[in-house]
């Protein structure tokens, strides 16, 4: 199981790099894996402000549906258009060509209520 340690995680296995104010968020290898095959990912959330632990979209696995949730508040500014056709790359490749959204940060502040590495390994047991 791959954990990035650049990356910031939240407790509902939401993954975040930052790039100045330009964030972007997918799920980790650990969600992804606990849900299975991955089958629809669904975000309509392109061009909203939402605050943080708002729901942004959900993913469809083959048993289950799960929400997507804001890692931390901003716009969401471009939704990853290859997941409409390819929603499996979220299980193949969560961090680079499963990422799903891109957000404008409106609060950064925010990004110091994340895990790091080590702590969402505590979270998940690894």
């Amino acid at each position: 199981m791959n954990f990035p340690e650049n990356l910031k995680y939240t407790k509902e296995h939401e993954w975040i790099s930052v790039d100045g104010d330009v964030a972007t968020v997918g799920i980790t290898d650990f969600a992804q894996g606990e849900l299975g095959d991955i089958v629809f990912v669904e975000i309509e959330t392109q061009g909203q402000n939402l605050s943080k632990d708002s729901t942004f979209g959900t993913v469809e696995a083959v048993k289950t549906v799960s929400d997507l949730f804001m890692p931390v508040s901003g716009e969401i500014t471009e939704v990853n258009s290859a997941l409409e056709s390819n929603p499996e790359l979220v299980n193949s490749d969560p961090y680079n060509g499963g990422w799903m959204v891109k957000i404008k940060l409106s609060n950064t502040a925010e990004l110091n209520d994340l895990l790091d590495v080590n702590a969402y390994k505590a979270l998940i047991g690894h």
